[in-house]
């Protein structure tokens, strides 16, 4: 089956080449974003498989309808970014990567704990400087620290199991209860307590309309003062202004993020010839206790290798059986 595969980068093609091999579809790499103006380049090609930032929306979906797609493959576990309702309406259909690497993203996220509370990227810079005071660079133990885990599914059990492994203490809030989480000895609670009592809270949570900016001045204003706050999930799921807010006023001591909510036009392309023109992102640089990465967190061989795998097994499901066992399906509405 012939796949549109849009602004796949050179590691992606080298992943989905390989698995191909077996597989036999008819790859078309479009070098560019999927947009209004860039669908046409697919055209013919019943299937187009995308990335978390290309932005689908009903006028798109008609365009796509009326081009003869019949296949989103989305080549990522999240799907915020696809009007589902709309695609299900027309009759497309969408299938994610619900299970690749758990481990990918929950690694990144202490990564990011451990290179924050130990000033790590700080001392490193001083080293190459010829700089060995260790005077600013005071750190923490986790050992017998609280952490709460605001998202208990397979990520965020995965990065329970390892706080644990730390010594530390589990709060978690979910509306669904894991019992995996029950037997690492965490206490499930609500967000409010959650974010009083933790000294460290990581966020692996969909974005949800009940998850956007859930981490806004009102849940920030019952966290701890000097709290270590860690976003590897979806950039929405925190208000950040509101954040830049607790940054300055030193309720947030250390912020970890790996997403960012208006990451479409920053993340995974190389703009260290330009002014950043999001003003917003640049305070967020300005700040010597906050650590970004560029969506990074899914970014190991093994992570990429289930991406690959399962993106062209569904589009093979698909193609012989007229569906796909990872299919989206829009809840129906109230």
């Amino acid at each position: 089956m012939k796949i549109a595969i849009y602004n796949a980068q050179p590691y992606e093609k080298k992943y989905f080449d390989r698995y191909n091999r077996t597989l036999g579809h008819e790859l078309l790499y479009v070098d560019t974003h999927l947009d209004a103006t860039t669908l046409a380049l697919c055209n013919p090609s019943p299937v187009i498989c995308v990335f978390v930032n290309d932005q689908i929306q009903r006028p798109l979906l008609e365009q796509m309808r009326d081009q003869g797609v019949r296949m989103i493959a989305l080549r990522s576990s999240g799907f915020n970014h696809v009007d589902i309702r709309a695609a299900n309406e027309m009759g497309i259909l969408v299938a994610n990567v619900p299970g690749y690497s758990p481990y990918a993203v929950a690694e990144h996220a202490v990564a990011l704990i451990l290179c924050l509370i130990r000033k790590v990227l700080r001392a490193h810079a001083r080293v190459h400087e010829g700089n060995f005071s260790l005077n600013g660079l005071m750190g923490f133990d986790l050992h017998g620290k609280t952490v709460g885990v605001v998202g208990t599914g397979r990520i965020g059990c995965v990065f329970a199991t390892i706080m644990r492994g730390f010594g530390c203490g589990l709060l978690g809030t979910d509306p669904v209860v894991n019992e995996r989480c029950l037997g690492l000895g965490m206490e499930y609670v609500s967000l409010e307590t959650l974010c009083r009592h933790s000294d460290i809270i990581s966020l692996h949570c969909p974005l949800l309309p009940d998850t956007r900016h859930l981490i806004d001045d009102h849940t920030l204003s019952m966290m701890k003062s000097g709290v270590c706050l860690i976003n590897t999930c979806r950039g929405a799921v925190i208000d950040t202004p509101a954040v830049i807010g607790g940054l300055k006023s030193g309720k947030i001591g250390y912020l970890g993020l790996d997403v960012y909510e208006e990451e479409e036009s920053l993340f995974f392309e190389d703009h260290s010839d330009t002014v950043l023109s999001d003003d917003v992102f640049a305070r967020l640089l300005t700040f010597n206790n906050v650590l970004v990465t560029g969506h990074q967190g899914y970014f190991t061989r093994e992570a990429i290798t289930d991406i690959a795998r399962t993106t062209l097994a569904n589009v093979a499901e698909f193609e012989e059986t007229g569906s796909c066992s990872n299919q989206l399906i829009a809840p129906l509405e109230q």
